[in-house]
């Protein structure tokens, strides 16, 4: 067995806030058996790359990071974890061949496999389970932000999606424990919620249970915190729209909304298989921003699916200019490994590249123009970061980032726009 009093583990982390909580479950584990998470590589032994695949620019940062932490530091035992172990094992093995793993359903077995790795054996767990990672031990990476994972896995069949074959089938956790893990997440000081999933909409289908009652039963807690919903497919929003709408009403409740759409011709959408149009997109976003005209509408685009003509992608120019989101995250298509899109032709690099340039130039002009409709505005921020360089970083009560000089983090302030970009707003205190 391990000297546990000398081990010490280094966690980097990719990808996305489910991901981020993944690796606050395999420290909380290690820490609970006396197992110290460091800070930095030098002071290691062992290294966990808990990795993403959902995009190939992810896909070859996290296997560029695993080349090199074999070459710069050959002393130290490497452990993989995280969507890589599940979808692509085969090329895993190729660049780290005596690596340990853990996949991202096998986060129970952590102090097992890391035992094991820094005795010397390759120990690879992997599979599926419907283990729950609610209620279950983490190390928080901010004191004051707790990631709750409502359900794992999805119900899309979505064309162009390699994670769906890491993270498995929908499986929704029980309301009354999601509850209990943010009552004791407030009790400690907690002003941030993040309920979190790969379609947090999803939540529920599989067990009669519903999102929006997640959500009104969470607001309904004691304490002033904020609660920020993650991701939600079109699809499974049209569910349950009154009610959601209704959740989301409630002043404990961030009003944001990530809605991807990934492309405005409803052909495109056809050919992904995501399962609704673009009526029912506008749909949606009509209601809430009808309801909740403060509503922050965030949404993903993927360009140059295979599919994507010129008049595709016309109509995602035209679909963007008229919902103009807040937020618009863009991603050039790529094969991804086992998807189903990869058996089509991919369409010429430099019309991907061009396309991409002109959804960005447009996204800039949308965001600039939401940002200066809230100058010399009075908004409540709940700061929730330290500036990179200087200050704090609050967020509006629509989640909106607003750099400030004068805050503590996990306090509520009121604040004045004086400065807007592009790319971040600036507030000055005012009480």
């Amino acid at each position: 067995m391990v000297n546990k009093d000398s081990l010490k583990v280094f966690i980097e982390t990719y990808g996305c806030t489910f991901n981020q909580a993944d690796s606050q479950i395999i420290a909380g584990l290690l820490v609970e058996n006396n197992i110290k998470i460091v800070d930095n590589i030098i002071e290691s032994q062992i290294v966990i790359v808990n990795t993403c695949y959902v995009k190939n620019p992810t896909e070859n940062k996290v296997s560029n990071k695993i080349k090199k932490l074999q070459e710069t530091y050959p002393d130290k035992k490497i452990i993989v974890s995280g969507c890589m172990v599940e979808v692509d094992p085969e090329k895993l093995d190729k660049i780290a061949p005596t690596s340990s793993w853990i996949g991202p359903h096998k986060l129970n077995k952590s102090l097992n496999v890391i035992n094991r790795t820094f005795n010397g054996e390759i120990v690879r767990e992997s599979g599926f389970s419907k283990d729950s990672k609610v209620g279950v031990s983490k190390l928080r990476f901010d004191p004051l932000i707790h990631i709750v994972q409502i359900c794992e896995g999805c119900l899309g069949i979505c064309t162009y999606c390699c994670t769906r074959f890491a993270r498995g089938t929908l499986h929704s956790y029980p309301i009354n424990e999601i509850v209990k893990e943010v009552y004791e997440a407030i009790k400690n000081n907690c002003v941030e919620i993040q309920l979190t999933a790969q379609d947090t909409a999803a939540f529920g289908l599989d067990n009669n249970e519903k999102l929006s009652t997640l959500i009104n039963k969470v607001s309904s807690l004691d304490g002033d915190f904020r609660v920020r919903i993650g991701m939600m497919h079109p699809k499974n929003v049209l569910y349950d729209l009154d009610n959601l709408i209704d959740s989301f009403k409630s002043e404990k409740v961030y009003k944001f909304l990530h809605l991807p759409i990934q492309s405005g011709s409803d052909d495109v959408l056809k050919s992904m298989v995501r399962g609704h149009n673009i009526k029912e997109f506008k749909t949606i976003v009509k209601r809430f921003k009808e309801e909740i005209p403060s509503m922050t509408i965030a949404t993903d685009i993927i360009v140059g699916y295979p599919t994507e003509s010129d008049e595709d992608f016309h109509e995602t120019v035209e679909l963007l200019k008229e919902i103009k989101p807040n937020l618009i995250h863009i991603s050039k298509y790529k094969h991804r490994k086992g998807a189903t899109s990869s058996n089509l032709d991919e369409i010429p690099y430099k019309s991907m590249k061009k396309r991409s340039k002109y959804l960005t130039d447009i996204k800039s002009q949308i965001t600039e123009e939401k940002n200066n409709q809230l100058l010399n505005n009075e908004e409540k921020i709940l700061i929730v970061e330290t500036g990179k360089k200087s200050g704090f970083i609050g967020k509006t009560d629509s989640y909106i980032p607003v750099v400030v000089d004068n805050a503590n983090p996990g306090e509520f302030i009121k604040v004045k726009i004086n400065e807007a970009t592009s790319t971040y707003l600036k507030g000055e205190r005012i009480e």
